[in-house]
């Protein structure tokens, strides 16, 4: 069984001139890893999966794949026209990542009868370990936790990013024991860390991604105390992370560290001027 233990970071794509930055990229990625990030979620909600062409994610996968080793990237495959979904399936597939990141099919919301055979057939496919992704605020769906409870008995599902914003699902899971849960709302992850998950998949955790490594590692030691301090330093980062439209915060913060271009794909908008300074701030105080 592959482990997805640990800090996976939800990686931002960016872009400079309406175009993907492979430097900037290739800089995001190689600081990452250097402050102990377990590895890397790309072409997520958080790396703008949307607005990306099929051939620029497999473009964006290409590259990190050339940077970073393939037991440390799991990439995002989303959509509502099947055919299309598995026939880039079978591309991912040939560069052979950790693991694909798979929410429910958006717009369409199927019946809970329609997303078991939908994750069914999509496992059935699937050469690499499946992450199911639960984000019902984006994909329109709520898959309910009996529903959920059958999907991720499937062998070749793994683990499961939990946003559903269920305490007793996100309990179920953990006891059940037949998938990893990785925490998927950043200001849950103290607390489903304590309940038992396995790690995180964290966009925030593009800034201090040490301290998030250290968070957990405390927790897994017994250290909670030690590790609520440390949750509570990031705290106001993680609550100013998403006052606006993901990722815009977070590309702001790694603007004003010149890490990228402030630049977001339409309708997405860089964050707004005040929205900055703020950043500013928090990113001095988190500094010390």
């Amino acid at each position: 069984m592959s482990d997805f233990r640990g800090i996976w970071v939800a990686l931002v794509t960016p872009f400079r001139a309406g175009e993907i930055d492979f430097a900037a990229l290739h800089g995001l990625v190689g600081r990452l890893l250097e402050e102990g990030v377990s590895g890397l979620v790309i072409c997520g909600s958080t790396g703008e999966a949307a607005a990306l062409s099929q051939e620029e994610q497999l473009a964006v996968l290409d590259a990190v794949l050339q940077w970073v080793p393939q037991q440390q990237v799991i990439m995002g495959l989303a959509g509502n026209n099947q055919r299309e979904l598995l026939a880039l399936q079978q591309q991912i597939q040939l560069r052979a990542p950790a693991g694909l990141l798979v929410p429910a099919p958006y717009y369409v919301r199927p019946s809970q009868q329609g997303l078991e055979a939908f994750f069914q057939t999509v496992a059935d496919a699937t050469s690499v370990p499946l992450v199911l992704y639960d984000i019902p605020y984006r994909t329109g769906v709520r898959i309910e936790r009996e529903t959920l409870r059958r999907i991720v008995r499937h062998p070749r599902i793994v683990a499961i990013k939990d946003c559903g914003g269920d305490p007793e699902t996100t309990m179920a899971l953990i006891a059940d024991g037949n998938v990893q849960v990785l925490a998927g709302e950043d200001l849950q992850i103290f607390g489903t860390l304590c309940l038992g998950a396995a790690g995180a998949i964290s966009a925030s955790a593009h800034i201090r991604a040490d301290l998030y490594v250290l968070m957990q590692r405390q927790i897994e030691q017994g250290e909670l105390v030690a590790a609520r301090r440390t949750f509570y330093r990031l705290l106001p980062w993680m609550q100013l992370a998403f006052v606006e439209p993901n990722p815009a915060v977070i590309k702001g913060a790694l603007a004003v560290q010149d890490r990228i271009a402030h630049e977001l794909r339409e309708p997405l908008m860089p964050c707004t001027s005040g929205t900055l300074e703020r950043v500013r701030e928090v990113l001095a105080a988190l500094a010390d």
